[in-house]
């Protein structure tokens, strides 16, 4: 017997709305499997990663906070993807970021900057994460474009560049002299810290990043030329060499974007969240991020649902270690099983399984 994909011959909407809500059920399915081997309630466990994180005010707090970096390099990825581009190395990207932008706030630390004052600080590392993410994602965007190298290779292989580069720095030359041998930074300056917007909750202003860039990307997708350009040349690359679009600009201009995102997201996890550099800034949200742009569709508002949801796996799969006694690697392997699903559901929403007997179709 043969199996075989044949296209629809209609797309349906609903069916591709569908998908990902299907991705996600099958996947708690099989999560409960494995919990229930592991001699755990699948029930509880249900409990404590999808419901206790919305019932209490602290965990919607955390859940906000860590789902913003996720849909800010979600929707930089989805220009790549959508241009067929496969950045797959936004982790690195998002290293790149925090690290210029930290950069900033080290050597402003206990005021360097009084002759000048201070306002200037925190726009400035917001920039320079920026940059530091764009810079990176040109290294992969360059060898695409000029020497035709896979970008799923080489932005893949610079995130490791970037995690021991970090390593290097905060063990080193950014070592705190005072922080008892301890690997990180002295911490930054309030001048160089994104601000709270409660007092005595976890939410500072880099959450707001999150939704802005959501409503940007929305209109430049279905308002712009330029969106129009990246839908094309991911589409039809011959339609739109046809029609003049350059896709060597727009390869660098995704990537670009996508870069930018992602450091942005870094700077704003580092002057936020942790308020110094560490050896380790991130718990995997650059390639959690690749889950997130697929279980969304590509689609900015479909991102920004899509951060929110694993951003709940984030905080429960955390609680469950502790109420449940399951292990951390849990949630990311959850994580893989519910990517495995959203694409399978994306090839079944469009195509449909033919089951052959015999020899030759």
């Amino acid at each position: 017997m043969r199996i075989d994909l044949e296209a629809r011959p209609k797309r349906s909407a609903l069916r591709e709305i569908l998908s990902p809500v299907v991705a996600l059920i099958v996947a708690i399915v099989i999560g409960g499997v494995v919990v229930a081997i592991m001699g755990r309630s699948p029930l509880a466990a249900f409990d404590v990663y999808f419901v206790e994180p919305l019932s209490q005010s602290y965990s919607l707090q955390a859940i906000a906070v860590k789902a913003a970096p996720l849909i800010l390099i979600a929707v930089g990825l989805a220009f790549c993807y959508r241009a067929n581009l496969w950045n797959i190395g936004a982790e690195g990207q998002f290293i790149a970021g925090g690290a210029l932008g930290g950069w900033l706030g080290l050597v402003t630390h206990d005021g360097a900057y009084q002759a000048i004052g201070s306002w200037w600080i925190l726009p400035a590392m917001m920039l320079l994460g920026i940059l530091g993410g764009v810079l990176y994602a040109m290294i992969p965007a360059a060898l695409r474009v000029w020497l035709n190298v896979s970008e799923i290779l080489t932005s893949l292989m610079l995130v490791y560049v970037a995690q021991l580069t970090l390593d290097w720095l905060v063990r080193g030359p950014w070592k705190d002299p005072q922080g008892f041998n301890f690997p990180v930074t002295v911490n930054f300056d309030p001048e160089a810290t994104l601000p709270i917007l409660f007092d005595g909750g976890t939410l500072h202003l880099g959450v707001l990043f999150a939704p802005i860039v959501v409503i940007i990307a929305a209109v430049v997708f279905s308002k712009t030329i330029f969106g129009f350009q990246v839908r094309l040349a991911g589409s039809s690359p011959k339609a739109a060499r046809f029609g003049g679009f350059d896709d060597k600009r727009i390869a660098f201009a995704a990537f670009a974007i996508s870069g930018g995102l992602a450091g942005l997201a870094g700077i704003a996890e580092v002057s936020g969240k942790i308020g110094q550099l560490l050896t380790t800034i991130s718990p995997g949200y650059g390639f959690s991020a690749i889950i997130v742009a697929f279980l969304g569709r590509l689609s900015p508002v479909g991102i920004f649902i899509g951060g929110l949801v694993l951003a709940v796996t984030f905080v429960g799969g955390e609680d469950a270690q502790i109420a449940l006694k399951l292990p951390g690697d849990m949630t990311l392997a959850f994580q893989g099983v519910l990517l495995i699903c959203v694409l399978a559901a994306d090839v079944l929403a469009r195509y449909r399984l033919r089951f052959r007997l015999g020899g030759k179709a």
